[in-house]
């Protein structure tokens, strides 16, 4: 959420970042590599199905996060026809995380599709930019258009209630309303759960489920004072339904399986609200700080392929796609749902 598996959230989560170390462990993004002991590969029954608790990753700084670019060439004037029902025209949309990674794309695809984007991330610096490059890509290929996107970057610390609040507010006060919600701000680490600290694993919880829960009940508010429906997609993470190997990340698979149900949960309290709620859970995506990690680690990437019945890892823009058909009336009568986006991953 890697994106979505070593690091499984999107690059660029809202997520502070003054992570602790673990006693006797460097951090692998400091040394610029997978920390993987060399061991022979064995073929002993059941070897490849287990974890390998010599794969260790924390999660890097903020400055240590690279900046993401956009997926060029997919907003421009086209003349292919598609449903109208999929069109975000005239709504407004709320993506955490969204100043890098997945977030930032499937701002973009909501902004492509027709939608105005309030990007919300820790690192408001990142996100200013992001939303001044996203503006000026749509004039750049849309010339002449008579309509330009309003993309506005605000701060949000998504663990804190406050944060969440003030945030939403700001929002509001920015685009007048609130219509969808994308929560794509998370982070894993990658330690043996002996070794995993408690506070650790508060802060993992509360950026990957707390925040989602704040963001999705403000904005839920938000819509229940206004009357009016609206859509929201919880990014998960196919580690909600299995348990990845060799890498062992027990708290993130946790946090994933209850972000999974809390959208189902949710979608069923709100269904008379008119809100509709869904999950999508990615596979394996190579987002820029994924690859950083795999061009080190060959072996790790050939194992992770090997059990992808498509035969390779997703990339960004495969959540364009989904993610605007969720928010989109396209998908009116789906509420409650996980679309996994994991080229087959779990179904073998």
């Amino acid at each position: 959420m890697l994106s979505r598996n070593i690091l499984r959230a999107p690059i660029g989560a809202a997520v502070r970042s003054a992570a602790p170390r673990v006693a006797g462990r460097a951090s692998a993004f400091h040394t610029g590599r997978l920390l993987m002991n060399k061991k022979e590969p064995t073929a002993a029954p059941g070897s490849f199905a287990r974890t390998d608790d010599s794969i260790t990753v924390e999660y890097p700084e903020d400055h240590e996060l690279p900046s993401s670019k956009f997926v060029q060439g997919r907003g421009g004037q086209h003349m292919k026809r598609t449903l109208a029902a999929f069109s975000l025209e005239g709504k407004v949309g709320v993506v955490t995380g969204g100043a890098r990674g997945l977030g930032l794309v499937m701002g973009q695809g909501m902004v492509i599709s027709g939608a105005n984007l309030a990007i919300v991330d820790m690192n408001k610096d990142e996100a200013e930019k992001q939303a001044a490059a996203l503006v000026e890509t749509f004039r750049r290929e849309n010339p002449g258009s008579a309509r330009t996107p309003k993309v506005t970057a605000h701060y949000a610390d998504v663990s804190d209630s406050d944060s969440v609040q003030a945030c939403i507010d700001d929002v509001v006060r920015e685009h007048g309303k609130i219509d969808h919600l994308v929560t794509s701000a998370g982070f894993t680490e990658n330690y043996k759960a002996i070794d995993y600290p408690i506070d650790r694993m508060r802060k993992l919880w509360s950026v990957n489920v707390d925040g989602t829960y704040l963001f999705a009940t403000a904005v839920a508010r938000h819509l229940m004072e206004r009357k009016s429906p609206g859509s929201m997609v919880f990014i998960g993470s196919m580690s909600g339904s299995i348990v990845n190997v060799p890498q062992p990340q027990a708290p993130y698979n946790g946090a994933k399986a209850a972000v999974r149900h809390l959208a189902a949960s949710l979608a069923v309290e709100w269904a008379e609200a008119g809100i509709r709620v869904n999950c999508i859970s990615p596979g394996y995506m190579l987002t820029a700080l994924t690859e950083k990690i795999l061009d080190d680690n060959p072996d790790l990437k050939r194992q992770w392929t090997s059990l992808i019945p498509q035969g390779k890892m997703g990339q960004p823009v495969d959540l364009m796609g989904p993610v605007t058909f969720l928010l989109s009336d396209a998908s009116q009568y789906v509420t409650g749902a996980d679309l996994r986006v994991d080229g087959g991953y779990t179904v073998t």
